[in-house]
């Protein structure tokens, strides 16, 4: 091959990906009145160091690195961000429906308030490692998304929080099996 260079390529196909989810329907997207301090604690879901937007960049990030090497792992990995995209879309929704303003800016109780950064996000260099970091970062949310559930007096709200958190049990689950 004197002269010339390899093609390189990922030959790992993508097409008819599907979100990895829990095969049952999410409540309305409804509120029972505006409340912006409600529409702050799903800003911190939203895009907070612990966030659907920090999941996706983190599980599209892993998958990147892996589906040149292990297709089925990759496929894997990028269907449970895809999960987490609509994770966000809903949250977004729902803080649009408190009043809120969706722009990448997590607002916290003390009145701090802190735009999104890459810098949450722990990117291991071995898939055991990017794997046990995922299953983390799941638990983590499982965990902020149950106390912003005891914060929250709204059932509509909280019925969705408690949906999307069945999404993520069902995520450390196959997470575990990998």
């Amino acid at each position: 091959m004197e002269g010339r260079k390899a093609l390189l390529s990922n030959t790992c196909d993508f097409k008819g990906i599907r979100p990895i989810m829990m095969e049952l329907p999410y409540p309305p997207l409804q509120v029972r009145e505006k409340n912006t301090a409600y529409a702050n604690l799903l800003s911190i879901d939203y895009c907070g160091a612990v966030s659907e937007l920090s999941a996706i960049t983190q599980y599209i990030n892993n998958e990147n690195r892996i589906s040149s090497e292990n297709c089925a792992l990759g496929k894997t990995i990028l269907g449970i961000g895809m999960a987490e995209m609509m994770h966000l879309q809903k949250l977004g929704e729902l803080i649009c429906l408190l009043g809120g303003n969706v722009d990448y800016t997590a607002r916290f109780q003390n009145g701090r308030q802190k735009m999104w950064t890459p810098e949450y996000l722990e990117i291991p260099q071995n898939v055991r490692k990017m794997i046990l970091a995922d299953i983390e970062a799941e638990r983590d949310a499982i965990s902020q998304y149950k106390m912003h559930i005891k914060m929250i007096n709204d059932e509509y709200v909280n019925a969705v929080l408690a949906r999307i958190i069945k999404d993520e049990e069902y995520h450390i689950m196959i997470l575990q099996s990998l």
